[in-house]
């Protein structure tokens, strides 16, 4: 088994590091969380931590001097400081102390996420950073959310609600849905997507796409057509199994292909999300957000 990085997360406000911690355990990281530099100077005396999530400001010794003495217990541990608007000069200040990188807050998680992974892979590197692979930004296939094909609609329906239900926002760090659910059949293969559009497409009665007649190109449907079909649809649909709904399983690439394979492959095939496969299982899914995410990562 893997080791997880561990993460040091340290700040003064209670809510935001129960937060954050439970975002990042989620993400897969060993989380212990500190209220304040003291505290965090305490921790590292004690247990060494790969990466420490460093608010700047803070009553009592603030982020500028925990991580002068983080530096000095901890050298190879990474820092990343997380400012608020307003600081960021201040934080700039920090990379001359050892600092790995800052944030601003807000900040969203995968981004956090992705600086985590970049400090860690760092502190065994004299090199610039090496260029990611697809297994290093995608989501986990056992943090996505999935469903049987004999479900109903109204199951997935309560099963992308509880992923949307269950994400944390708070005023520094946010959470963004899957916006799919993955389907697997009785033998536990995937063997399909069900999107947000493809319950849109859906919802639309057949004949709305059926050929019209030519006499009836310019045709109009009045409103007293469109009343209360929207909810007499819905309520159709809710009773279909998924397998009836669900659009194509996604196309598959490999863990260690390279992230410009990904984007080639995802832009010539016009597609938003990609399986990853390590011999030929699938472990994870790429969207086009955790592309997006890394090029935000590289050029900021």
């Amino acid at each position: 088994m893997v080791e997880k990085i561990k993460v040091l997360m340290v700040d003064d406000e209670a809510q935001f590091r129960a937060s954050t911690s439970k975002l990042l355990t989620r993400k897969g990281f060993d989380t212990t969380i500190a209220a304040s530099g003291e505290e965090a100077i305490q921790i590292l005396r004690k247990e060494p931590q790969d990466v420490v999530v460093l608010d700047i400001k803070m009553p009592g010794i603030d982020g500028h001097e925990a991580l002068k003495q983080i530096k000095k217990i901890r050298p190879e541990t990474q820092v990343i400081m997380l400012t608020g608007h307003g600081t960021t000069d201040s934080a700039k200040a920090t990379l001359d102390f050892g600092a790995y990188d800052y944030l601003n807050k807000p900040c969203d998680i995968d981004i956090l996420a992705l600086k985590i992974n970049d400090a860690y892979k760092f502190m065994f590197k004299d090199v610039e950073r090496a260029e990611k692979t697809a297994e290093d930004i995608m989501i986990h296939i056992e943090d996505y959310t999935t469903i049987s094909a004999d479900s109903t609609v109204k199951e997935a329906i309560q099963q992308l609600m509880r992923s949307f239900e269950s994400l944390i926002s708070t005023g520094r760090v946010m959470e963004t849905g899957h916006r799919s659910i993955l389907v697997f059949d009785k033998s536990n293969e995937l063997i399909g997507i069900v999107s947000i559009l493809d319950l849109i497409e859906s919802l639309r009665p057949a004949y709305l796409s059926a050929p019209k007649p030519s006499m009836a190109d310019s045709m109009q449907y009045s409103s007293m057509f469109w009343t209360g079909l929207f909810t007499a649809q819905a309520k159709v649909l809710a009773q279909k199994k998924i397998s009836e709904v669900m659009a194509p399983s996604p196309k598959r690439m490999d863990v260690n292909s390279n992230l410009m394979e990904v984007a080639d492959f995802m832009f010539c095939e016009n597609i938003r999300r990609l399986l990853i496969t390590r011999s030929g299982k699938v472990v994870g899914v790429i969207r086009e957000q955790e592309l997006f995410f890394e090029l935000a990562n590289i050029i900021l």
